[in-house]
């Protein structure tokens, strides 16, 4: 059987550093930060008091604000950028199969904000009024009801689910979808990721592991990734949106074609809850999976989006796993941790920097790793790799790369490909 081949027609994104495609590209060229003191709860008794906040987000912008009332913020997020891909693809609502229109997200978390704002009114009301909760609880609280609000809201009827694999969620979502396009089981779906998880639980139990940085004087420069100083990821949230497309599809109706997604890989650590391993043997496998299925070279390869959270393990073993793959071509590579301007956005990441590696792809710009200063090495990281530090660097870039690695062991890769007729 021919595979089908698989086109980018549209794009959005609700980020810390932009709420539209053109504000977050500007921000990542101009290496801005999006981190800042926390709003959406007291912090005061925290450890960590900062985070990658989504600023100026109005739900009503993008639905009936009654709607949006019965929703989490993580599902909000999703709708929007949904919506913004969606109207970006200028696909013909009234004319499309809808049939052969699918929504597959990557959602890690979901809705705890839902979760923790309906125990707390639980606690306060359970012994004079009994067990008393929400008719919307569950509904905004499960994560696969973005998916579901999106397949309403636009009458879409092909596959619709959500995938959760800690931070890896999105980038399996965008393969998920990958592969039901190229073997003919839809024509068109919008595919992301959505996170929504800056509150109590959120900060609190990711602070009690000890995964986020303490760095509550300097926030805009916490998510340090490469450097010696690093001390843990910098959280984040938002939603973005990828519009995939099959290639005959897109052109018959004359869309934009920003990139072609040619590949994906997955695998697993088999190693540890939390850490990587400590050689990249996942990371390793992952890479050559996606290249594998690329039908490509290491050597085709000019940029990688890395996962690089600034976590002391993760960075270094995911730099030892691109030596692995890439050899002397390492060096000739441009390598980016675009996480240290946007936090991690948990389950969404992937998508986001999917959608990173498509704009440099079709701009031929490298966004940077920002917050590196000369003193700052670590003796464990080979700093003749170029890591593009604190400015954005032009160049051809072919093909581009993203990795995303969640707690558990999953691994997920994306290659984006510069379109050619």
């Amino acid at each position: 059987m021919e595979l089908k081949r698989v086109v980018v027609t549209g794009l959005g994104a609700i980020t810390p550093i932009g709420n539209t495609v053109p504000e977050l590209w500007d921000s990542l060229v101009n290496g801005v930060s999006g981190a800042g003191p926390i709003t959406h709860f007291d912090v005061s008794k925290y450890k960590t008091q900062f985070a990658c906040e989504v600023k100026g987000f109005n739900a009503g912008d993008y639905m009936d604000p009654k709607e949006a009332r019965k929703m989490d913020l993580y599902c909000q997020y999703a709708i929007a950028a949904a919506k913004q891909a969606i109207e970006d693809s200028a696909m013909d609502l009234e004319t499309e199969n809808k049939d052969k229109i699918g929504v597959i997200f990557g959602v890690g978390i979901g809705g705890i904000r839902t979760f923790e704002e309906e125990m707390h009114y639980y606690s306060k009301v359970k012994d004079t009024l009994g067990p008393k909760f929400n008719p919307f609880f569950i509904p905004k609280m499960i994560s696969d009801i973005s998916v579901g609000y999106i397949s309403m809201f636009y009458g879409f009827r092909g596959p619709n689910f959500v995938t959760t694999s800690a931070c890896a969620s999105s980038t399996n979502a965008l393969a998920d979808a990958f592969n039901y396009i190229r073997l003919g089981k839809a024509n068109i779906i919008v595919a992301g990721g959505a996170e929504a998880a800056i509150s109590e639980g959120g900060v609190g139990g990711f602070s009690s592991m000890r995964a986020l940085s303490t760095r509550n004087e300097e926030p805009t420069t916490a998510s340090r990734p490469f450097s010696n100083s690093r001390d843990g990821f910098v959280m984040g949230e938002g939603g973005v949106s990828i519009i995939l497309e099959e290639y005959e599809h897109a052109v018959a109706r004359g869309a934009k074609i920003y990139a072609e997604l040619v590949g994906t890989g997955l695998s697993a650590d088999a190693h540890h809850v939390t850490a990587p391993h400590p050689e990249g043997a996942g990371a390793i496998l992952v890479m050559n999976n996606a290249l594998e299925d690329a039908g490509m070279k290491p050597q085709e390869i000019d940029y990688i989006n890395v996962h690089g959270t600034s976590t002391p393990l993760g960075d270094i073993a995911e730099l030892k796993a691109i030596q692995g793959v890439f050899g002397e071509h390492a060096y000739d590579l441009n390598i980016s941790s675009t996480k240290s301007m946007t936090g991690h956005l948990l389950g969404a990441a992937g998508a986001l920097e999917a959608l990173v590696c498509i704009l440099a792809v079709q701009n031929d710009i490298v966004p940077p790793t920002i917050n590196f200063s000369e003193g700052d090495e670590d003796p464990n990281i080979d700093y003749k790799l170029n890591l593009t530090f604190n400015k954005a660097q032009k160049r051809e870039i072919r093909a581009a790369l993203t990795n995303t690695f969640g707690f558990g062991g999953h691994n997920a890769s994306a290659i984006f490909k510069k379109f050619e007729k």
